[in-house]
């Protein structure tokens, strides 16, 4: 890769992380409560060689079988840690299981059970987020968290996955609609924090301090209002090729 490339990226990662801290800044919070995933998802190794280099040591990926090479590829890297935050299918839950250091896209009781299995089989715990549906669009995975007024419902329908012992939920994550204006998406980042809020009453045994959620073009709103992950691939990496 030409070294104009890893310097634009390195460039644009630095220029994330500041743009973080001035957003956590605005509303009392200290930058160091949010944590950047960098996404990875489709983009060339010498590119995400070029962001780890520059500094980064959190990666999301959205198909597991995908990350494998990449792992490989970068085993070498101290303290590297590899984010889930795609869809499970439930064939890939032993790669999960094995691989990853957390998983953010717990969406329903059919992935918490895949996923419990296997890792029962490895004696291996993995922090997790719970994914919420909170715009109500019926493409996106996720519990259905639009209506607030089910809120009692959902924590029912969500009890059985904090039983599992090898999964430990420490919070939740959305993928809110697409908006052109990010204070648009406002409003659903905030649902998420009341529902987490909702949660942590309910389930006062369970730790729920994390909330994932904003993505390259909305993560300043989402920090602002209450996000410890952020998940950002094209503003740092660019387009993915193809």
């Amino acid at each position: 890769m030409e070294v104009s490339t890893v310097t634009t990226i390195a460039q644009r990662y630095e220029r994330i992380l500041a743009r973080m801290a001035r957003a956590a800044q605005r509303v009392g919070r200290r930058p160091e409560e949010v944590r950047l995933v960098v996404v990875v998802k489709g983009q060339p190794l010498p590119r995400i060689q070029a962001v780890v280099e520059a500094g980064a040591r959190d990666l999301g990926e959205n198909y597991p079988e995908q990350a494998l090479p990449k792992m490989q590829a970068l085993a070498q890297v101290p303290d590297l840690r590899w984010h889930m935050i795609g869809h499970l299918q439930r064939r890939k839950a032993k790669i999960v299981a094995q691989y990853f250091y957390m998983m953010h896209s717990v969406d329903g009781l059919r992935a918490a059970q895949a996923l419990e299995k296997r890792l029962a089989q490895q004696d291996r715990t993995l922090p997790v987020l719970l994914e919420f549906n909170v715009g109500g669009e019926a493409q996106k995975h996720g519990w259905p968290a639009h209506d607030e007024a089910a809120w009692p419902a959902l924590a029912d329908a969500i009890a059985p996955v904090l039983e599992f012992p090898h999964l430990q939920v420490q919070g939740l994550m959305t993928v809110p609609p697409w908006r052109d204006d990010p204070e648009a998406v406002r409003p659903f980042f905030r649902r998420l924090r009341r529902l987490r809020d909702f949660l942590a009453r309910r389930f006062p045994r369970h730790t729920w301090e994390h909330l994932s959620m904003g993505m390259s073009h909305d993560f300043e709103v989402a920090i602002e209002e209450g996000a410890t992950f952020v998940r950002i691939g094209s503003a740092i990496l660019g387009p993915r090729p193809g």
